[in-house]
């Protein structure tokens, strides 16, 4: 398997690969593009999205600085908004449901790394996805851990670190993220 495959599949890889590398710089420059265009310029910023993400739906938003490692692996639903100063590392698959709406400085963290110090120090990574279901509101400040699941009309409240799955219509909050209200 290359880099990539292993990648793509969760296990271990070395993000150092040079076709990997490659495409975080693609990803890089299209970033640069879309986080300096003007604010008038809202084609040409849906015009870069649509050349950087795996897919993005009807009416979708990012706003910029946005930051994500490849682009490829982030798919977006319809009618979803990311506040400013997001981050995806996309190393596998981020899944974001129809009418999401994201917080500024949310940080989606699908990579990762072993917990074996001699492994993890000869620079090896995986990733775990992240899915979130439809209708979901996620605060400010919030970090979604690897392997996530978020389910339904879920919200997550400001400042949350979410490291274990979430269930459809609930209200979860804190460091850990724990359940305060069912919805």
């Amino acid at each position: 398997m290359t880099e990539k495959e292993k990648m793509l599949a969760g296990q271990l890889y070395q993000a150092g690969d040079p076709i990997l590398s490659s495409e975080r710089l693609r990803a890089r420059k299209l970033l640069k593009e879309f986080n300096f265009s003007d604010l008038e310029e809202s084609e040409k910023r849906q015009n870069i999205l649509s050349q950087l993400l795996g897919s993005i739906g009807e009416n979708c938003w990012i706003e910029p600085p946005f930051s994500c490692d490849y682009g490829y692996n982030i798919s977006l639903g319809n009618h979803v908004f990311f506040n400013f100063n997001c981050v995806i590392l996309d190393v596998v698959p981020v899944t974001i449901g129809d009418r999401t709406l994201v917080g500024p400085n949310v940080q989606f963290y699908p990579a990762t790394h072993p917990i074996d110090s001699k492994t993890r120090g000869e620079l090896w990574e995986f990733g775990k996805e992240i899915h979130v279901g439809s209708d979901v509101w996620i605060g400010g400040g919030s970090i979604i851990c690897p392997g996530v699941k978020i389910g339904n009309r879920a919200i997550i409240g400001a400042g949350s670190v979410v490291t274990k799955d979430v269930p459809d219509d609930v209200i979860v909050a804190g460091n850990p993220a724990r359940i305060i209200k069912k919805l």
